[in-house]
């Protein structure tokens, strides 16, 4: 019953923070179908990643916040509808409400034939922004989901590298603690530039920070 009770007063004390979030209010008001909106937005408005015309791909894409931003990014005067200039390509292991423009496909992207859907989707055209906000379900043992995240993330970088134009990027949310310093030298070795970032819409409490990658090296290499 304690414990019982504990985890009560632990729901409640999330959820009063939630719907007090500034982000969440935002949010609600601008449209977005989550807070995370506003963790790409600082990103891109920090390195001017999506721009008009651009091919972007979103993996992890659901409930679609970070695809809504993209849209509106690829819009003239960033309208969240209409004409789109660019395309955008999402993926992710749960089903996502249809967004005008956006081409969703579901799937696991771990699966190679998931992996081969995505593929025929880009249909040959070089990407010019990978965006991956994907997390494994946690399993509170921290070894092997430490694990299980830099997994995800390394195949990001790999798809990433694969299918970029030169001077292309890569946006990557990663976790501090075991692993990230390993994931940091990935970066390195894969990109021209590497910059971690920690959106202010990204709560305190959270060991999430986004890595950023651009212009992937040729062959794996310095170039």
């Amino acid at each position: 019953m304690k414990a019982r009770t504990q985890s009560k007063k632990v729901n409640k004390a999330w959820l009063s923070d939630h719907v007090n979030d500034p982000y969440v209010k935002l949010a609600q008001k601008e449209g977005y179908r989550s807070r995370a909106a506003y963790k790409l937005q600082e990103i891109d408005t920090l390195f001017d990643l999506i721009r008009p015309g651009a091919t972007v791909v979103d993996l992890g894409c659901a409930p679609g916040a970070w695809c809504q931003y993209a849209r509106r990014r690829l819009a003239p005067e960033g309208a969240a509808a209409g004409q789109l200039g660019g395309a955008i390509i999402g993926l992710d292991l749960l089903p996502m409400e249809p967004i005008e423009g956006v081409s969703f496909l579901q799937g696991d992207f771990r699966d190679p034939e998931v992996l081969a859907r995505l593929e025929a989707a880009l249909a040959g055209r070089p990407v010019d922004v990978v965006i991956s906000d994907m997390a494994p379900n946690l399993s509170g043992i921290a070894a092997a989901d430490a694990a299980r995240a830099a997994d995800l993330v390394e195949l990001a970088v790999d798809f990433a590298c694969a299918h970029l134009r030169p001077g292309g990027a890569l946006v990557a949310k990663v976790f501090h603690g075991s692993g990230y310093d390993a994931l940091v030298r990935l970066f390195r070795s894969r990109f021209q530039r590497v910059k971690p970032v920690k959106p202010k819409a990204s709560r305190d409490k959270s060991a999430e920070t986004y890595l950023v990658g651009i212009g992937p090296m040729q062959d794996g290499g310095p170039p």
